[in-house]
């Protein structure tokens, strides 16, 4: 293996670990900057004593940062609510366009100027767009990987057929068209297009004709995610994890409260419900404490006392795409996980051998409330879910893929083509 000159754009320096894009991006990253010369090229974190730790973590790594002195909109307030109306008259999605900077795009055409780059790699879809914007005249000649988290068109599909209100779920409509074409540049501009699951490489395939999507999984450091067999389980414990500034957790969330657990909780009031998670919005604060049994945990240090103690995860999604690293690193501590068929998608786990997979609201309540009067029997599910996720789902052998995909992006050197012809 060659090693090779990696630009990569993104959001923000994924660290702290407090999400699923920074987590699979820091364990990716990590494994491969003892091959390679990464420099990440980006937008500042938000918080700045976060920005000033997360450079210090990848200076340790040996990864070289440029980070931009501008901070991606946030999702919330009366500016929010302008951007998504003057998003109406731009071609482009709305995460593409808030996410687009000239600050970063200039920074992009200043480190290609000073710096050969072997492989270009965009860490998230919309920033598919500043490198086009960066390099201009040159996209066509560079080599360039897109990671694809999500098919993002899927996931504001599944918006635009879940939203009750009208004028929600128009907008909704009008997102998914426009990420539906903006995918349909990116996946087919680049060198390679990444999925991180199978299901999503066959949409990219079937809808976008990407027929050579590879795929690199999300994955699960399980040195660190290991069964705590020392601590008690509370079988009536329930938790939710995930990032409380994304919509679909949000959307999953709100049929816990409202529909989900007050029903468990009338066939078993013993139970519980956990809410785990950053960034969670005043309205949620508000309705955690309001609702009896539950209790909302936000911005923890660390999810593994939460997994140890409950007695199972619920993952009642409806709206999403890629896969759910929370499911990998709750199974990887032999944690339960009960899930809907979009929550566990994309993940070659076998339902109710290595997880319990249930359909809808009415599934989800008789599912857990089964898990909380049958607890070893669902425990059963939860060493077999460890199992299967050590066995598949290691970041290891996943870093080892991507820099399958950097190698095979990246240009043959001249002395190698002359040898070859030799």
């Amino acid at each position: 293996m060659r090693s090779l000159r990696v630009a990569v754009l993104d959001e923000e320096l994924p660290f702290p670990l407090t999400s699923g894009k920074r987590i699979r991006s820091f364990n990716l990253l990590r494994r491969l900057a003892d091959r390679h010369q990464i420099t990440i090229l980006c937008h500042r974190n938000p918080n700045r004593e976060e920005a000033a730790g997360a450079e210090a973590a990848f200076r340790q790594l040996g990864i070289e940062t440029v980070v931009v002195d501008r901070v991606v909109p946030p999702k919330s307030g009366p500016g929010f609510y302008a951007r998504l109306a003057g998003n109406l008259f731009s071609p482009l999605p709305y995460s593409v366009a808030t996410h687009a900077s000239p600050a970063l795009s200039q920074a992009v055409r200043a480190f290609a100027a000073e710096n050969p780059v072997d492989v270009w790699h965009c860490e998230w879809t919309p920033y598919a767009a500043v490198l086009r914007d960066g390099l201009a005249d040159g996209l066509p000649a560079a080599r360039w990987v897109v990671m694809a988290h999500n098919v993002e068109s899927m996931i504001w599909q599944r918006y635009s057929e879940t939203e009750g209100n009208p004028l929600k779920r128009w907008y909704a409509r009008r997102q998914w068209r426009k990420f539906e074409r903006f995918e349909q540049w990116a996946y087919s501009a680049a060198s390679t297009a990444v999925a991180v699951s199978p299901d999503d490489a066959t949409v990219m395939r079937e809808q976008f004709g990407v027929a050579g999507a590879k795929v690199v999984d999300n994955g699960v450091d399980t040195a660190f995610f290991r069964p705590q067999r020392d601590v008690e389980r509370d079988p009536a414990r329930i938790l939710y994890l995930g990032s409380l500034d994304w919509r679909p957790n949000l959307d999953a969330v709100q049929l816990l409260l409202a529909d989900i657990f007050p029903r468990v909780r009338a066939q078993v009031p013993a139970a519980t419900l956990a809410v785990v998670g950053r960034h969670p919005p005043d309205w949620l604060r508000v309705r955690s404490a309001a609702t009896p049994g539950v209790e909302l945990f936000a911005d923890v240090p660390d999810v593994r006392p939460f997994l140890a103690t409950c007695g199972m995860l619920a993952v009642p999604l409806r709206i999403g795409g890629g896969s759910r690293l929370k499911i990998l690193e709750a199974l990887a501590t032999a944690t339960p996980v009960i899930s809907t068929r979009v929550g566990a998608e994309g993940l070659k786990l076998q339902p109710d051998r290595e997880l319990i997979v249930a359909d809808g609201c009415d599934g989800m309540v008789d599912a857990i409330v089964q898990g909380i009067r049958r607890p070893d029997e669902l425990q059963d599910t939860g060493e077999s879910g460890r199992r299967a996720v050590v066995a598949q789902y290691d970041w290891h052998p996943l870093a080892d893929r991507l820099d399958a995909v950097w190698q095979a992006v990246a240009p043959v050197p001249s002395r190698v083509l002359a040898e070859s012809r030799d």
